[in-house]
Order: C-alpha cells, then sequence, then structure tokens
C-alpha cells in the first residue's frame, strides 16, 4: 500500500486536490482588492477633482491622464505616484499650476510617500480623449 503523501509535499509541489497549497489549482480565487488597486482609485478620485478652469470638466474625465504608475516606496507601507498628463494645449494658461495641483493632491493621499507629475505633449490631445460623461456634461452627445 502506499504511503500517504506529507503535507510538506503537498504544500511544495504547487497542486493538491485538498485545497491547502499555495498554488493549488482547486484553491477558490480571492476576490479582493490589492492595496494598489485601492490607492490607485483614490488616485483617481483625487484627480476628478482638478478640473481644468476653461473647460467645465474633470481632467480625468477630459483624458487629460494618460498614466498613472504606483511603485513600492522605500518607506513601509507607502507608494511613490508617477502620473504622466498633458494638457488641452501648449499655450493651457494653467500649464504650470495644473500639474502642481495634481502632483500636491495625490502626495496627500494616506499611502503615497510622493508623487511626480509629468507633462506630455505625445499624443497630442483632442476631443476624441474625452469620456463619454464629459461629452454629455458639455453638450456634446
Amino acid at each position: 500500500m502506499n504511503e500517504p503523501l506529507s503535507r510538506e509535499y503537498l504544500l511544495t509541489r504547487g497542486s493538491c486536490c485538498n485545497s491547502n497549497c499555495l498554488n493549488c489549482p482547486y484553491k477558490p480565487k480571492e476576490n479582493k482588492m490589492t492595496e494598489k488597486k485601492i490607492l490607485e482609485d483614490q488616485i483617481i478620485m483625487v484627480i476628478k477633482t482638478v478640473e481644468d478652469p476653461e473647460i467645465p470638466v474633470n481632467i480625468y474625465e477630459l483624458g487629460l491622464i494618460y498614466f498613472i504608475n504606483i511603485k513600492d516606496a522605500e518607506v513601509t507601507g507607502k507608494f511613490d505616484v508617477e502620473v504622466e498628463m498633458t494638457l488641452t494645449s501648449p499655450n493651457c494658461p494653467v500649464a504650470e499650476s495644473l500639474p502642481e495641483e495634481v502632483r500636491s493632491k495625490v502626495e496627500n493621499l494616506e499611502k503615497v510617500n510622493k508623487s511626480e507629475v509629468t507633462i506630455t505633449w505625445e499624443p497630442t490631445w483632442d476631443k476624441s480623449f474625452m469620456s463619454e460623461e464629459a461629452k454629455l456634461e458639455l453638450g456634446m452627445l
């Protein structure tokens, strides 16, 4: 008669039928948000409080935010955040203050160690970047 497999073997081998191993394909998937996903949602919410002064819509819905990168910081339990964004035009009157407002609001989040905002002109922003919500708010639908 075969010896039963040890618990150690089952845990290290990666798959078994009793759902005790870490990589078991039979183990139910956990449906909880990761800390980074929660922070990303918080960042988006705070960015949505920033409005373009010329267009009465927040800059997120306008499509001015191209990229949000969240990295582990050296400070335990906190993250460094990089935001890449654009402006509606190179002559935008808030070209200096708008990115600083985004940086400051993101950096004030509890889990953020530091925030950096970079302006890019590629791709050039146009109305197609706007969300349906922004288009509706501006009467474009």
